[in-house]
C-alpha cells in the first residue's frame, strides 16, 4: 500500500487525494492443485471482494469496467481470456474536526475520481507489462510492484487518457540532418533494426509502429530519462564543447548498456523489448544513447550477442554526431525563440490531442511525469476536461461543448476528425458568442494544428 499524501485546507481541515490501495492480476481458472490448501489469488479475491467474477455478472456480454463505492474506486480490465487486471483507488476525503474531543468527519468525494482517467491507467499498466514479455501468464508469475510504485494517482488526468507522444517541432534542414544521422548510423552498424530519435523528452524520429512507440515513449519520459539528467549545450561556440586537435570531445553516454566502457571487467546487459512483428512478436535489445538533451534509442534483434567492442564502435560513431546534433538542434531552437520576439502571457491555455499519429500538446502542464505534474491551472477546471472528453467517448460524431465555470473561466472541448481540443479561457465578461469566435481563432493556428511539425513515425 502506497502512503495516502495529504494536503492542508484551511485551519483545521484536511483534505487527502487518491491513492493505491490494491492491485491485482487475476485469473478464475487457477486454482490449488489436488491437496493444497494455500489461498489463491482467485480464493482472495473472492473473500475480499465478495464474488468471484463480478464483471460479467450483470451482462457478460459487455463487462463492467469500475464499481463505484463509497470509500473506494474498483477499475477491471480483461487483456487477454481470463486474465484480469483489477486495481482498488481509495477515493479523494476531506477530514473534518469534529467538537467535543469527537473523532473527525470522514466525507468521502466519490465525484472526484474519473473512471476514463484511471481505467487508462491500468490499460497502461498491461502495455508496460506487456513490452517486457510477449506473455501475460510469464507476466503473471513473475510480476514485481516497481512499477506499481511510480502509480503517482494523485497527478493522473487527461493526459493519461491520451497516452499520446509529444513531437519536437524542427525547421526542415535540421530535420534532414537528423535523418541523415539515423541513415549513416543505420548503414554503418547493420545489426540496428529500428530507431527513434528524441530531443528534449520528445520524439522527433521514429521506425517502430505507433502503439510500439507509445509505451516505448512513456518509458523513456516516465522512467528512463527523470533518471538521466545533464546540462544541455548552448550552441555551436559555447565553452561547454571542447575540440582538441580537431577530434570532438563528445558527451555521450549509454543510458542502457554498460556504464563505463574503460573498465574491461564490468559487465553489461541491455533491457529487452518486445514489439509487434508480422507472426506476433519481435524480441529485441534496447540501447538508449544520450547526449546532452538528444537521446537515439538503437533496438537490435535479441537472438544477437552485443559484445563490448560493438559498445564501443557505437559509442566511437553515434557520440560525436549526436553531440553536434544536439547542439544544432539547441541552436536553433534559440534563434526561432529569439527571432519569435518575447512571449506575452496569453489569455488561453489548451490541450491537444490527435488520434491518427497520437501527437499532443499542453500548454496547462508545466511538467508531466510519472512522479510530478504541475498544471497552471486549478483542479476543477481539470475535471471539468476531464468530463467533456467522457462525453466526447460516448458519440462517434464531432461535437462542442461550451462550459462556463463557477470561478467565470470558460472551458471548450472541440471533437473533430479525430482531433480533440481543450480549452481555458481566462476571459471572465466575455460571452458565448466571443468565446466560441476566439476558439475558431485558436483553431487556425499553426501552434495547434501543428503544420509546422515535422516527423517521421511509422
Amino acid at each position: 500500500m502506497i502512503e495516502l499524501p495529504r494536503m492542508a485546507s484551511g485551519m483545521q481541515e484536511k483534505q487527502y487525494t487518491p491513492c493505491l490501495l490494491s492491485f491485482f492480476i487475476y485469473n478464475p481458472t487457477f486454482g490449488p492443485r489436488e491437496g493444497e490448501v494455500s489461498m489463491t489469488p482467485r480464493d482472495y479475491f473472492r473473500r475480499k471482494f465478495c464474488f468471484t467474477t463480478p464483471v460479467k455478472t450483470f451482462c457478460p456480454t459487455k463487462p463492467a469496467k469500475s464499481l463505484h463505492t463509497q470509500k473506494n474506486r474498483q477499475f477491471f480490465f480483461e487483456p487477454e481470456d481470463n486474465f484480469w487486471i483489477v486495481m482498488v483507488v481509495r477515493n479523494p476525503m476531506i477530514e473534518k474536526p469534529s467538537k467535543d474531543g469527537k473523532p473527525p468527519t470522514i466525507e468521502y468525494q466519490e465525484e472526484e475520481i474519473l473512471d476514463t482517467v484511471y481505467g487508462a491507467v491500468v490499460r497502461q499498466c498491461y502495455s508496460m507489462y506487456k513490452v517486457s514479455s510477449s506473455m501475460f501468464y510469464i507476466i503473471f508469475h513473475t510480476v514485481n510492484n516497481f512499477y506499481l510504485q511510480t502509480l503517482h494517482l494523485q497527478f493522473c488526468d487527461l493526459l493519461d487518457v491520451f497516452a499520446g507522444i509529444s513531437f519536437f517541432p524542427l525547421d526542415k534542414m535540421t530535420y534532414l540532418k537528423i535523418q541523415s544521422f539515423v541513415n549513416r548510423v543505420e548503414e554503418s552498424l547493420s545489426l540496428i533494426k529500428y530507431t527513434a530519435f528524441l530531443y528534449n523528452d520528445q520524439l522527433i524520429w521514429s521506425g517502430l509502429e505507433q502503439d510500439d512507440m507509445r509505451i516505448l515513449y512513456k518509458y523513456l519520459t516516465t522512467s528512463l530519462f527523470p533518471r538521466h539528467s545533464e546540462p544541455e549545450l548552448v550552441g555551436r561556440d559555447s565553452p561547454l564543447r571542447p575540440e582538441v586537435a580537431g577530434n570532438l570531445l563528445h558527451y555521450g553516454r549509454f543510458l542502457t548498456g554498460p556504464t563505463n566502457l574503460k573498465d574491461p571487467e564490468a559487465k553489461f546487459r541491455f533491457p529487452k523489448i518486445f514489439v509487434s512483428a508480422e507472426d506476433g512478436y519481435e524480441e529485441l535489445h534496447l540501447i538508449v544513447y544520450k547526449a546532452m538533451s538528444a537521446a537515439a534509442c538503437f533496438m537490435i534483434s535479441a537472438s544477437v550477442e552485443l559484445t563490448r567492442d560493438f559498445c564501443e564502435q557505437l559509442d566511437s560513431l553515434v557520440g560525436p554526431q549526436l553531440t553536434l546534433l544536439a547542439s544544432d538542434i539547441c541552436e536553433q531552437f534559440t534563434i526561432n525563440r529569439r527571432t519569435s520576439g518575447p512571449e506575452k502571457e496569453p489569455q488561453f491555455k489548451f490541450i491537444y490531442f490527435n488520434h491518427m499519429n497520437l501527437a499532443e500538446k499542453s500548454t496547462i502542464h508545466m511538467r508531466k511525469t510519472a512522479s510530478v505534474c504541475l498544471t497552471s491551472v486549478h483542479a476543477d477546471l481539470m475535471k471539468i476536461l476531464g468530463d467533456i472528453n467522457c462525453d466526447f467517448a460516448r458519440v462517434d460524431e464531432d461535437e462542442e461543448i461550451i462550459v462556463k465555470a463557477m470561478t467565470d473561466y470558460w472551458v471548450v472541448g472541440k471533437k473533430s476528425d479525430q482531433r480533440e481540443l481543450y480549452v481555458i479561457l481566462n476571459q471572465k465578461n466575455a460571452n458565448l458568442i466571443e468565446v466560441n469566435e476566439e476558439v475558431k481563432r485558436l483553431c487556425t493556428d499553426s501552434v495547434i494544428t501543428l503544420k509546422t511539425l515535422r516527423c517521421r513515425v511509422s
